[in-house]
């Protein structure tokens, strides 16, 4: 863990992987819930790093947090969405090659994973999943599509993803979902938050 004063009221955490992101992430936000933290306004993780901004002292905020014992995340903890998926990406035979399975298996092998937001960005509405054995990491296209359909569920690197709208898009995809990523008009408007669990079902086993 490295941290970094980047500003008058602003504190950047560097750490070393996605999964103790997420777990400081976890643990400032049951601090500063608890009135243990100080006054900070906002939390943003990002893949290496969180930041902290609206802070009234980032130089001893900082040096308090390097102490902390922060506790890995457990693979229950924090609330959980379903979403509802039809496999008929465009992208969903090659992405079964790279895997060496059958397309067929390409839902069951999503469906067991436990994907978790690390953080949001790119558009309003998306969300950067973790959760994918390392295995079943795949590429980015070779050439990226010009208009990638709202709703599409698609993997890269250690990532999967549901565009909350159309637009430009290097991803595989291998499915699509008609749940609303972004609504404006919901409280919370995005579906997905960062430490938000998400679960992948296959739309013909909802019931």
């Amino acid at each position: 863990m490295r941290t970094l004063v980047v500003g008058g009221e602003a504190l950047l955490i560097e750490l070393d992987s996605a999964d103790e992101v997420a777990a400081l992430h976890a643990e400032l936000l049951r601090r500063r819930d608890a009135g243990g933290l100080g006054p900070v306004r906002d939390l943003v993780p990002a893949a290496r790093t969180v930041l902290l901004d609206g802070v009234r002292d980032p130089a001893a905020l900082g040096a308090r947090i390097a102490r902390w014992e922060v506790p890995p995340l457990a693979p229950t903890q924090g609330p959980q969405v379903t979403v509802p998926v039809r496999y008929d990406g465009p992208d969903l035979a090659e992405v079964a090659r790279l895997w060496g399975v059958a397309p067929r298996e390409v839902p069951g092998i999503v469906g067991r994973a436990v994907f978790r937001v690390a953080f949001c960005g790119f558009a309003p509405g998306f969300g950067y999943l973790t959760g994918l054995p390392e295995r079943f990491h795949v590429p980015r296209r070779g050439t990226p599509r010009t208009a990638v359909p709202a709703g599409s569920l698609a993997l890269a690197g250690e990532y999967a993803g549901v565009y909350p709208r159309s637009s430009p898009g290097g991803w595989q995809l291998i499915g699509s979902t008609d749940a609303v990523l972004w609504d404006p008009e919901r409280e919370p408007a995005a579906l997905f938050a960062p430490g938000v669990r998400v679960r992948f079902t296959q739309e013909d086993d909802r019931g």
